[in-house]
């Protein structure tokens, strides 16, 4: 009896303060080594930039997700960061700075001329050596990184979650992805988020979707996708025995913030800031050196 009530107070321990099982960066408990604002880094000899948002209140003891808001063709950090071309502030990381609630470290790195051409690699090198730094400075949970994007940014993201790489991602969401991408190897299995309007070409997405429906022993049907003018999204969930895989399809075209009910984008009523930190939430930390072990979460 002694030893099943000891076993259901440590159970409780560890859902209590999961962050105490947490993989650690080597950022924690080092003080707070970056603020918020405009960073630089020199990949291949040319200065490239990413916007760096930390929570007011940082406690260096505490391992934070860490997500990456990939901007689209022609936008910028600054506008993954403020959320401005829909609704300023809530609309920063595509709605998920303001959802986190303070639980998370946020990041926008900057492609040259505004644009993903990766040419040589250099944009997988900005975010790997972003990463590295920004865990180095700070304390984030390495099993707790994610990338979220819009058109080129969705692709990008796509991109990122394919590669072979000392900082791989947990999960993604990809909004309307589009544009020049490569994946390679891709044979990582990490949680997928797609959404797609149906004017759109969704194909593009289910393209991605479909990888890691593979990837992760997924099972199920795509549900039928809403019809042109009844303004309302429809979600598949996958049955998967890997980390889950979510669809999702609306009534509209290419856009980041579609909302139920009417056309165009609304950061205020739009179920995709919603959809997409429900998706990034249900993530936990697998790693820990607790005797007791813990549930590996996907």
């Amino acid at each position: 009896m002694l030893c099943k009530n000891f076993l259901d107070i440590a159970s409780l321990l560890l859902l209590a303060a999961p962050s105490a099982y947490a993989a650690r960066s080597s950022g924690c408990g080092a003080g707070q080594g970056l603020s918020s604002g405009v960073q630089v880094l020199t990949i291949n000899g040319v200065e490239r930039q990413y916007t760096l948002t930390v929570p007011d209140d940082y406690d260096t003891n505490n391992p934070y997700r860490l997500i990456i808001g990939m901007h689209w063709w022609g936008g910028t950090m600054t506008d993954v960061a403020t959320g401005q071309t829909v609704e300023e502030g809530v609309w920063a990381y595509y709605g998920q700075e303001q959802l986190a609630e303070g639980t998370a470290i946020f990041v926008a790195p900057q492609g040259i001329d505004n644009n993903w051409y990766n040419e040589g690699g250099s944009d997988f090198m900005l975010v790997d050596e972003m990463i590295s730094t920004v865990e180095s400075a700070l304390c984030v949970d390495t099993d707790l990184r994610f990338a979220i994007g819009f058109s080129w940014g969705g692709a990008m993201s796509f991109a990122l979650s394919c590669r072979e790489t000392e900082y791989p991602l947990r999960a993604i969401t990809s909004i309307a992805g589009a544009g020049p991408y490569e994946c390679s190897p891709g044979t990582s299995s990490i949680g997928y988020l797609g959404i797609h309007g149906i004017s759109d070409d969704p194909d593009r997405g289910r393209t991605m979707r479909d990888l890691y429906i593979t990837n992760n022993g997924c099972t199920g049907e795509e549900q039928p996708a809403p019809s042109a003018g009844s303004l309302t999204h429809v979600k598949t969930e996958y049955q998967c025995s890997g980390p889950p895989v979510t669809w999702i399809t609306f009534d509209g075209g290419h856009q980041p913030a579609p909302y139920d009910g009417g056309t165009g984008d609304n950061g205020s009523e739009t179920f995709v800031s919603g959809e997409a930190w429900a998706f990034f939430s249900q993530f936990q930390s697998n790693s820990g050196n607790s005797t007791l072990g813990r549930r590996r979460a996907y």
